[in-house]
């Protein structure tokens, strides 16, 4: 009877030992450990991928945001799930695609009236938009339904009624969107993109200085 109970005594005291040690181990110091070297090496990235203007944070490089009026650069349609709709703003806690098929019809009605929308509001005075022209990322949600980043096709599409409300020369307009346009990552992963919010933080010191 005693060797039982001491047994179940070194047991566990063996077990509280294990939980102590272990507790210190993955609670405490790893956490410290890969939270030291993410703020060390990759801080920008382990504190969101923030994106500052004037001194104070307005987004994240890898979120997108709804909300722009016209005189800015727009992003893609916001997704998310149950919302599929240009004028929908972005729902951080819904995250996804429709899971609509190529040939739903109600899909293919949103596409529509989203491509109809983007003619209307890109065409100006000296410059009409055609329906060939728009791309798919300008009516379609991401994946995600958060991306940050149009494509340079997108974003050429609205230079000239960005330059228009704008009062700026055109140019100068297409030459912003290729100063914020990057290539495919490592030079073969992705596609070319242009991130919105940063198109618009310049633009909107372009304006500033213009």
């Amino acid at each position: 009877m005693n060797n039982s109970v001491v047994n179940t005594g070194r047991l566990l005291g063996a077990a509280l030992r294990a939980l102590l040690v272990l507790t210190v181990l993955t609670g405490v110091l790893y956490p410290l450990a890969v939270t030291g070297v993410g703020q060390a090496l990759f801080s920008h990235q382990a504190n969101g991928s923030e994106i500052k203007a004037d001194g104070e944070v307005v987004g994240s490089s890898l979120i997108g945001q709804q909300g722009y009026s016209l005189d800015y650069f727009q992003p893609r349609p916001a997704g998310g799930l149950g919302e599929n709709s240009v004028n929908t703003q972005y729902r951080l806690i819904l995250s996804g695609a429709t899971n609509r098929s190529g040939d739903n019809p109600e899909l293919i009605k949103w596409v529509k009236e989203a491509k109809a929308k983007v003619v209307k509001e890109n065409s100006t005075a000296d410059y009409k938009v055609q329906p060939a022209q728009v791309p798919a990322d300008a009516v379609t949600s991401s994946g995600s339904g958060l991306d940050p980043d149009i494509s340079p096709a997108y974003a050429e599409l609205q230079v000239h009624r960005v330059a228009e409300r704008n009062g700026l020369p055109v140019e100068e307009v297409r030459e912003l969107v290729g100063d914020h346009t990057e290539g495919r990552t490592l030079g073969f992963i992705g596609e070319p993109r242009v991130n919105v919010l940063q198109l618009n933080i310049a633009l909107k010191d372009l304006v500033a200085k213009s």
